[in-house]
This record gives C-alpha cells, sequence and structure tokens, in this order.
C-alpha cells in the first residue's frame, strides 16, 4: 500500500516543472515514506540526491560540527539497552549533496559495539554514518516523526521534517540513535 501512494504522491509531481506548495508538499510526503521504508537514510538522501538532479556529484558527506556533546538521555541509554558506563558517543553532522544541505543529525552511538575501523571512519572522516556502519547491515526502527511545515499556506521553513530512529544490528541489538531534521534544499 505504500508503494502505491508513494508512487501517486511522485506522479503529481511534473519533473522540471516550478513546483506549487502541493507538489512541494507530495515531494516532501514522498521522501518521508521513503526514509520510513529504508533501511538506511544516507543511502535514501543519495538516490533522492541523484533522481532529483540536485547536485553533479550525488554522493552524500557528512560535515561533522563541532560542539559539546549532548549527553544520552536515561531514555535513550534505555533504547540503546546499554549499561550505566558504557560508553556512548555523540556526532552532530550536516549531510550535504553538493552544496544543499539536506538534513541536520544528532547520532548517540555506541562505539564498543562498531568495528575499529568503523569507529576510525566516525571519528577522522566525513563519511556518513549510514555508510561507515553498513557492514551491519543495519535496519532502522522510527519512534518519532514530526513535520516542522505546519502551515502550508506560508512559505517553507527551513526545517520541514524530522524523524528520531534507533538503528539496529542484523541481529537486532540497538547501536545508535538518531534526531534528523530534514531540510528544505530536498526540494529540487
Amino acid at each position: 500500500m505504500m508503494a502505491i501512494v508513494l508512487a501517486l504522491v511522485v506522479a503529481l509531481v511534473a519533473p522540471g516543472a516550478q513546483p506549487s506548495r502541493v507538489d512541494t508538499l507530495g515531494q516532501l510526503q514522498a521522501l518521508n515514506l521513503r526514509l520510513l521504508a529504508s533501511r538506511s537514510a544516507t543511502l535514501t538522501l543519495e538516490d533522492w540526491c541523484r533522481d532529483h538532479h540536485l547536485a553533479d556529484d550525488p554522493r552524500i558527506v557528512a560535515d561533522r560540527i563541532a560542539g559539546a556533546p549532548k549527553a544520552a538521555t536515561a531514555e535513550q541509554r534505555k533504547r540503546l539497552e546499554a549499561g550505566d558506563r558504557e560508553e556512548i558517543r555523540f556526532r552532530h553532522v550536516r549531510l550535504r549533496c553538493g552544496t544543499r544541505v539536506l538534513s541536520e543529525a544528532d547520532n548517540w552511538y555506541l562505539p564498543g559495539r562498531l568495528t575499529p575501523d568503523m569507529n576510525r571512519l566516525l571519528d577522522a572522516t566525513d563519511t556518513p554514518f549510514g555508510k561507515a556502519v553498513a557492514a551491519l547491515q543495519p535496519t532502522r526502527e522510527t519512534f518519532g516523526v514530526r513535520w516542522l511545515w505546519a502551515d502550508t499556506a506560508a512559505a517553507v521553513p527551513a526545517a520541514v521534517f524530522e524523524h528520531r530512529a534507533v538503528l539496529y544490528t542484523a541481529d537486532h541489538r540497538p547501536f545508535s540513535e538518531v534526531d534528523e531534521v530534514y531540510q528544505r534544499a530536498l526540494i529540487p
């Protein structure tokens, strides 16, 4: 059923045309459905970037944002099944395709559940989290979706919707929680 709704929403938006607010909302809803159905937000954004020609090189890059780390809450520790002394690292990034920032994300993850190479990539490179941990064959369970563009009669705000999700390994062990805020730059 979700595939049918997605196909209808995508069909309503004429490629190359200047989108109306209804078209824009349809595009964002289509992307929201794709993200909810995907195993990797990074790969979904990369496909979106390529399909909508948002950049010459549709590769997603994670621009790390410096600042004080946000400590994991008790609820996050519970969702991650992390012990009181188990290390949880924080990473704040902007996921970019070309010059367009598509999302801004907070990520709490358990480095002890990742390989040393994965941790090195996350600590020292612009590799998006989804690509760094791909070998874990992660799945996502979204537990929160919030639309930030409530008044479609108004101009499209910088941030349009938000997802909160827990990522699991192939054997369903949680290893990361993300809070992703998707941006207006997603709109072709």
